[in-house]
């Protein structure tokens, strides 16, 4: 059996290499410099130097390979939404010559919308592309990452200040990447599936961005606000960090896509709650950066 993992340096790849590892797999993990893996899980792990933003180089990667864990990792690109498309195509075609038995595809909640939904529209493109293959293949469909915090650790530092293009009051499901990859290793590693699947990881509990700045603020043990703003002033930052405006727009679209009324298609299950908590994630990964 052989694995392919993509990004396995990420924060759910790094967890899912290691689950697979401690499985007993030996897997095979695509990134673009091998050192960047921690020194004790590189003999363990066939390192594979690949740049997935390449044509042809996942084609390459995934050669011989009999299950995949795909995710579209950041490129750079100018459209972001027409290279995950690429990837996506690139990613069936490993699919069909290959004959890669079963694929579990990093996706995200509003892939449901197939479009209108900026940056999370290029994933829509990657599960179409995986569908039409007729392989086996599970979407997941992923809550907002709390990692995500984590671009805001300079204005927690400065002001206690969380902003958001979101609504404050709009219910969102908060996952820890590690409850993706856990649920990622396990369905990659378990036959027997077949056909088209779609798996929500929404972490424990929807909360507003108002709930999320009083749990993180309770966890570093200092006064945290959520301020909304607004979608051109969001994409006037964006531009001015160096943003193109395709890429500005791939972010700002993301926001009014899954804004109002948007539902997840997956409803909150006992198969789509996750149990780590924002709480448990804040203590352990905000509270030190922001001590002192």
């Amino acid at each position: 059996m052989t694995i392919v993992v993509t990004t396995p340096t990420g924060n759910v790849g790094a967890h899912v290499t290691r689950l697979l590892v401690q499985a007993g797999v030996r897997p095979r993990v695509l990134l673009r410099d091998p050192a960047r893996l921690p020194g004790g899980l590189r003999p363990l792990v066939d390192a594979v130097p690949i740049d997935l933003a390449e044509p042809g180089a996942l084609l390459r990667g995934t050669e011989g390979a009999t299950a995949l864990y795909l995710v579209v990792p950041p490129t750079g690109a100018d459209d972001p939404v027409a290279a995950a498309a690429a990837l996506g195509e690139e990613a069936a075609r490993a699919v069909r010559e290959h004959g890669i038995g079963r694929t579990v595809f990093q996706s995200s909640v509003g892939a449901e919308l197939r479009g209108g939904a900026g940056d999370i529209d290029g994933l829509a493109r990657v599960e179409q592309a995986l569908d039409a293959t007729g392989a086996p293949v599970l979407h997941l469909r992923c809550g907002y990452f709390t990692t995500n915090l984590l671009m805001d650790v300079d204005a927690l530092c400065d002001g206690g200040v969380l902003t958001t293009p979101f609504p404050l009051d709009r219910p969102m499901p908060w996952v820890d990447p590690r409850d993706v990859a856990e649920v990622a290793a396990a369905r990659v590693l378990a036959g027997g599936w077949t056909g088209r699947q779609v798996q929500a990881v929404h972490g424990p509990a929807d909360l507003t961005w108002t709930e999320v700045a009083a749990v993180v603020g309770a966890a570093v043990g200092r006064e945290v606000r959520a301020e909304h703003v607004a979608a051109d002033d969001l994409r006037g930052m964006l531009l001015g960090a160096g943003l193109t405006p395709r890429q500005a727009d791939a972010v700002v679209g993301m926001s009014q896509g899954l804004a109002g009324g948007f539902v997840p298609e997956q409803p909150r299950t006992a198969l789509t709650t996750t149990p780590g908590t924002l709480a448990g994630w804040a203590h352990a990964h905000l509270r030190p950066l922001l001590a002192g």
